[in-house]
């Protein structure tokens, strides 16, 4: 952000929202129904749940799904009016697929 590098910023903001998404329980069905009243949890805290921990390999295969997806998007943007659009994709993929090469410093 201090070197205002906004396809680094724009990737990674959006690659850990995507980690946050995997990171969600999945929610069944019949929870999504709802209960009787009598039945409702009650109390600060009853229908929280602890979220899911993903392993190294599932980060890694997140953030190559996040690169990926933006250079299918590029390769889509064909138009010349899409140019910036599809070279911003570019840059951003490679900022991630940087940090899973581990070459970036940061």
């Amino acid at each position: 952000m201090r070197a205002r590098d906004k396809a680094a910023v724009s990737a990674l903001r959006t690659t850990l929202a995507a980690l946050d998404n995997a990171e969600a329980v999945p929610v069944q069905e019949a929870e999504l129904r709802g209960l009787a009243l009598e039945q409702s949890p009650v109390g600060a805290g009853a229908t929280e749940a602890a979220r899911r921990e993903l392993s190294e390999h599932g980060v890694v295969a997140v953030v190559r799904a996040e690169a990926a997806e933006r250079l299918e998007v590029a390769a889509r943007l064909t138009s010349p009016a899409h140019a910036d659009r599809a070279a911003l994709l570019r840059a951003e993929a490679a900022v991630l697929l940087r940090f899973l090469d581990g070459s970036d410093p940061a």
